[in-house]
């Protein structure tokens, strides 16, 4: 291989590799570029909304968009300590429009209870998709509510997968196209050493 080769294969190379990280973030359903989008807030106090489909993504967490449906695990971690001390309420609704029926549209609910751990996770099988919204009340007086919207297996949603591929195929063939035209160009041209 000539040296001229390599230094368009290198720069290749690296074109690749910078994309793998950005990728890699965007497996996350965000996380690492948008963090304030799986902030739940409730009056004063915030905490992480996360979840799960450890049977089918592993350990891909997600907030706004659940790929699937089925068996997930949904966390809430506290980032004001206040929060440790306080009940909780918990309440998962199907999104129809209306809360004036709050039991005829609930999937789950989890009555006030103190997390002195800072961390709530729980555990629900969606059995179809649609579009949910957490609910989370703090306090004994009740009057500190969150509302996290999301959606669940969505066929708008694009899968981490398919974001991986959307990125990682596009830059690989890029890539791969300017190797062969440095490749092809390089050979073209007239050989720079001349017989005296």
């Amino acid at each position: 291989m000539s040296v001229r080769f390599l230094k368009p294969a290198c720069l290749c190379f690296l074109i690749f590799a910078m994309g793998v990280p950005f990728s890699a973030q965007a497996q996350h359903g965000g996380h690492e570029l948008d963090k304030d989008l799986c902030v739940l807030h409730a009056g004063p106090y915030r905490m992480y909304f996360n979840s799960y489909q450890p049977e089918t993504t592993y350990d891909q967490q997600f907030c706004q968009d659940i790929p699937a449906t089925g068996h997930t695990v949904l966390v809430l971690d506290y980032i004001e300590q206040e929060l440790r001390a306080l009940p909780l309420e918990v309440r998962i609704i199907r999104d129809t429009g209306s809360e004036q029926d709050l039991e005829a549209i609930t999937v789950l609910h989890m009555p006030p209870q103190v997390y002195p751990k800072g961390s709530v996770d729980f555990e629900y099988t969606f059995e179809k998709p649609g579009k949910f919204v957490g609910l989370v009340t703090v306090g004994d007086k009740q009057q500190d509510v969150g509302r996290f919207p999301f959606s669940v297996g969505e066929s708008g949603v694009i899968s981490h997968s398919m974001h991986y591929i959307m990125i990682v195929v596009p830059l690989a063939a890029i890539a791969g196209i300017a190797a062969i035209f440095f490749f092809l160009r390089d050979r073209r041209k007239p050989s720079e050493i001349t017989i005296s």
